[in-house]
């Protein structure tokens, strides 16, 4: 459910942005030209809450490893609630300060959001066992595309209930030209309506225990691993405090010691370049939906429909678009990944999104690929003390592409000019071949435990085929929680 608040609340600004600029750029001096938000503001309006995103990653991340994911899990939550319903009670005595009433609290919101990555990643991680552990993740990731989904769902079902409720404009023009007043408690109702799942998600939130391998070895506390775990799984487990210690004591070389870096860093600059490329490509698709869309013929133009039936218009291609490309591409991930792997998935998904020809496709091939698996391949690759640090790094340098997409491909597309729309495509064809190329400096992570992948159990370093030699310290219980 934290996910798909996290999809809803970032891109259901998409299907209202443009009801935003009819509402508050409207020139009275020129009744037959829709109102339109200035590309700038644009930009800030459908961007901001991905700066929040990005600061939120890092902050929450950080904290999660320092405090442990449990702790800080409900304070995410919290934030995005307060912040969606803020963002419909935006205020201000002048258009400007409205609008900048709205990017501030969505700036915050997707702080909320950014938290909400790294911990829920490293939390499912944590819980998995190695044959589950890429459904799981993949699953969870998934409710992404629920997220989007719903985000085109419910503008579309309350334009068409407002639509029949306020059918004709009060200004004394061409309906077709006119912009409802009332379609100002439109887009307040589309924002808010994302507190609604983070409510109901928050109670079981509270209630989930902190993961065995935190508890275990970071606090390095085993009876408390023990009571945790067998709390969940409803099994026995057997209390072995040295062993526990002995494992913590394998792994405490320093962030930046050339240790790390043999065992990490290719991985972590793989995981980073990858979700950079992936998010400039996805964020640039979604956001600039609502101007690409009647350049290809799917919406109509803005003079030729009223402010209400636009929303509709573009909230429903949005829908169609996300049920028969995005929503697909994410559970054949969910099916395919422990079959095919993380490593095939993501370099078929950015081979195939380069043709941008098949426009639908390309959503597809982003979720049955680099967008879900650059979000499960940093949460299985690092060791448990700098999981979520690292799961966040590389969820912040996708978040930095997503700006690239909302502040730059964005910018060359909303003249509507159809050679600016391809020339942007050709660029993102691009960068998702870089994103191929950069694929292979990340390992296979499926069928093997968390423990073996981040050498924490002992293991010699990984070699260029990616196999490993375990030695034998581990810890007592580790294989029977992974078999459950």
């Amino acid at each position: 459910m934290g996910f798909f608040k996290d999809a809803y609340d970032l891109f259901c600004i998409t299907t209202v942005a443009k009801l935003l600029g009819r509402l508050y750029y409207y020139d009275p001096q020129n009744p037959l030209k829709p109102g339109k938000l200035p590309n700038g503001i644009n930009n800030m309006v459908t961007g901001v809450a991905l700066f929040g995103t990005l600061s939120g990653q890092l902050v929450f991340g950080w904290l999660g490893d320092k405090l442990g994911c449990k702790k800080v899990y409900g304070i995410t939550l919290l934030v995005m609630v307060v912040c969606a319903i803020c963002s419909g009670l935006s205020f201000g005595s002048s258009s400007g300060s409205l609008i900048g009433t709205l990017c501030f609290f969505r700036f915050w919101l997707g702080f909320g959001i950014g938290g909400d990555y790294p911990l829920s990643a490293t939390i499912i991680s944590e819980y998995a066992n190695k044959k589950t552990r890429g459904p799981f993740i993949a699953a969870m990731f998934a409710m992404q595309g629920v997220g989007i989904i719903f985000a085109g769902l419910v503008s579309m079902c309350l334009s068409a209930i407002f639509l029949e409720l306020y059918p004709a404009s009060s200004f004394n023009v061409d309906p077709i030209f006119s912009t409802q007043p009332e379609a100002d408690y439109l887009w307040r109702i589309v924002l808010m309506f994302g507190a609604l799942p983070a409510l109901l998600t928050y109670y079981w939130r509270m209630k989930m225990p902190e993961t065995g391998r935190y508890t275990a070895i970071i606090e390095g506390n085993a009876k408390q691993t023990a009571a945790d775990m067998g709390g969940v799984l409803d099994i026995e487990f057997q209390v072995e405090t040295d062993k526990v210690s002995q494992f913590k004591e394998a792994n405490k070389y320093p962030l930046l010691s050339q240790e790390f870096y043999d065992w990490h860093g290719r991985h972590l600059i793989g995981t980073m370049t990858t979700w950079f490329l992936l998010d400039i490509a996805f964020y640039s698709q979604n956001l600039t939906q609502k101007d690409i869309f009647p350049a290809m013929g799917l919406t109509k133009n803005a003079p030729q429909i009223n402010a209400i039936e636009e929303v509709l218009d573009t909230s429903r291609a949005m829908f169609f678009i996300a049920m028969l490309g995005t929503f697909p591409g994410y559970w054949f991930t969910f099916l395919f990944i422990v079959k095919l792997g993380r490593f095939t998935i993501q370099l078929v998904g950015f081979f195939m999104m380069s043709f941008f020809l098949l426009y639908g496709l390309t959503f597809f091939f982003a979720n049955f690929g680099p967008n879900s698996t650059t979000f499960v391949l940093p949460a299985e690759l690092f060791p448990t003390r700098l999981r979520s640090t690292y799961h966040a790094l590389s969820a912040a340098a996708g978040k930095a592409g997503a700006m690239i997409g909302a502040f730059v491909v964005q910018t060359y597309t909303l003249d509507d000019n159809v050679n600016h729309i391809k020339t942007a495509l050709i660029i993102l064809a691009f960068t998702n071949m870089l994103g191929f190329g950069f694929t292979f400096l990340i390992p296979e992570t499926k069928g093997r435990s968390l423990e073996e992948i981040s050498g924490e159990d002992g293991s010699g370093r990984q070699n260029e085929t990616h196999t490993v030699t375990r030695r034998s310290v581990s810890l007592q219980g580790s294989s029977r929680l992974e078999t459950h």
